[in-house]
């Protein structure tokens, strides 16, 4: 998956916008105002910090030990760090859209329906 291909996912998701904060190099793509998914996308290699599932990272971590770090300047126990080029694109597709459904479970249930995500 590329830079560009990344970016494009992020922002298939309804009420995605990105965001600058930490300067014009680090896309942060954000769901009703919430972090989901953050790149460097001009760094290389390529990474992408994703949200996940204290046991799901875990295990992520563990089972692709090259590709998958705890999150890099994030909480370990909920973020991790994903090398893209490291797992099949399907796997960094499947890893971001959980990403997104976690942060938008923890919206409020009207900002969870006005998203078509119960």
């Amino acid at each position: 998956m590329t830079a560009a291909r990344l970016r494009a996912f992020c922002l298939t998701f309804n009420d995605t916008a990105e965001e600058f904060p930490f300067g014009p190099d680090t896309s942060v793509f954000k769901v009703a105002g919430k972090l989901f998914a953050l790149s460097a996308l001009d760094a290389r290699p390529l990474t992408v910090n994703l949200k996940c599932e204290p046991e799901n990272a875990v295990r992520l971590r563990a089972e692709h030990p090259e590709a998958v770090a705890p999150g890099y300047h994030m909480n370990k126990r909920h973020w991790n760090t994903v090398t893209v080029a490291a797992l099949p694109e399907k796997t960094v597709r499947e890893l971001i859209e959980d990403s997104y459904d976690l942060v938008v479970a923890g919206l409020p249930r009207a900002e969870r329906l006005r998203l078509d995500r119960p």
